[in-house]
């Protein structure tokens, strides 16, 4: 949906449709499309109205980006109802309908499961949000819809990636009162209340391009960053034996090849992101302040070879506590998203442990997976991208290779 008038974003907007904010040097809307692109989706139909003209001299029928773009153009005045109904024979049986505005790392496989469990017209991603406008229940069917945001426990709000039955939604909205002239969120009023409706929450942070400060943060997210995401024991350093932990800085051993690698990627332009379980804060086998002098002392001696390490984010957890911060969860990755301004998507997560793998694939970031364990090999069932070797020595070129590729698709 690519018609509004955009008033949040003027004077911008004066003589530039929304979804044409320029992100990084290029529009909005190229970035939204190509996060579709990368999933699948090659067939695009954009509705348009104001300044309709601009979007479509910039994209053309999409054949420059290897896609096929069509277009329904309605006056300023439609309602988006009005606007996706007048498009109806243009979509598939199946088909994402999006708002141009917002932008959050999401899997189509689990939206589409999701859709085919609950069997609803529609379904959505969901963020948390205090005095949000959706409701929800534990089996992820919405029970309420409140644009006004006076309910109790509206605890949600819509992100605007939807996957939609076509002939289903379409009936529904053809009953709404006023109909054609009718705002889509009336119809997902109505559909919620029936509980019609199935959301997918998603952990990691939205953005948006609504005002000017907000088009400022999307550009900060957006922007390609070469920053590695590693695992500390077993990874960084060698191992404590097992049930055992390291609780001094004497007993820490470099894992002399992974050093070697670090100082290389970060003579490249790389810089670190620690995320690490550590158990035996928890289970009183190493004190607090010793792991902080350990990781002080870490990060000191790293630097001699050039390696900034930018943070390290720790699960003190017992695994017993089943803490959403401690791995194989996806809270520490995702806190430093919002903390960096990551995108996921756009990162790889270095460790030695299957539960490693498995925390990447839930946070939505590729995977570097140093053993010589190939059980996961080809599984599809880990983390995309996968690398495995060894050493991280093995992977530099790799590693470097695919941050550029995600450097030139960004």
């Amino acid at each position: 949906m690519c018609g509004g008038l955009g008033t949040r974003l003027r004077p911008l907007t004066n003589d530039l449709p929304k979804p044409m904010a320029p992100v990084n040097g290029e529009p909005f809307l190229l970035h939204l499309m190509r996060q579709l692109a990368e999933q699948g989706v090659a067939r695009f139909v954009l509705l348009t109205g104001y300044l309709s003209e601009k979007i479509e001299a910039y994209f053309g029928d999409g054949t420059t980006f290897g896609w096929e773009i069509a277009y329904s153009v309605g006056p300023i005045e439609w309602d988006t109802g009005r606007r996706i109904w007048e498009a109806r024979a243009q979509y598939d049986s199946q088909f994402l309908l999006m708002y141009s505005d917002n932008f959050v790392q999401f899997n189509l496989d689990k939206l589409q499961e999701l859709h085919q469990a609950q069997n609803t017209p529609i379904s959505l991603l969901l963020a948390p949000k205090a005095k949000g406008n959706i409701r929800i229940s534990q089996q992820g069917l919405i029970q309420a819809y409140d644009n006004a945001r006076n309910g109790v426990q509206f605890d949600y709000v819509e992100i605007g990636y939807m996957l939609i039955d076509r002939d289903r939604m379409l009936a529904e909205l053809a009953m709404q009162p006023d109909f054609p002239n009718v705002s889509f969120s009336v119809l997902l009023k109505a559909l919620a209340a029936e509980q019609k409706i199935s959301g997918l929450v998603v952990e990691d942070s939205y953005h948006s391009i609504s005002d000017i400060d907000r088009l400022a943060l999307m550009s900060e997210y957006l922007r390609p960053k070469n920053i590695l995401l590693i695992d500390r024991d077993g990874t960084i350093n060698e191992k404590a034996p097992p049930g055992e932990y390291i609780t001094h800085w004497e007993s820490f051993r470099f894992i002399a090849s992974t050093r070697a690698a670090m100082a290389e990627l970060a003579r490249h332009g790389f810089d670190f992101i620690v995320i690490t379980n550590q158990a035996g804060v928890a289970r009183k086998l190493i004190e607090p302040e010793n792991l902080e002098d350990i990781h002080s002392k870490m990060t000191l001696e790293l630097a001699k070879d050039g390696i900034n390490i930018l943070k390290i984010y720790v699960s003190p957890h017992h695994w017993d506590e089943k803490s959403p911060m401690r791995k194989p969860e996806p809270g520490m990755f995702f806190q430093a998203a919002r903390d960096f301004k990551l995108r996921m998507d756009r990162c790889l997560y270095v460790g030695d442990d299957e539960r490693d793998c498995e925390a990447a694939r839930n946070a939505g970031c590729g995977m570097v997976f140093l053993s010589n364990d190939v059980s996961l090999a080809g599984s599809a069932g880990h983390a995309q991208p996968f690398f495995q070797s060894q050493t991280l020595c093995d992977q530099v070129d790799s590693i470097r290779q695919c941050y550029s590729n995600w450097d030139e698709q960004s």
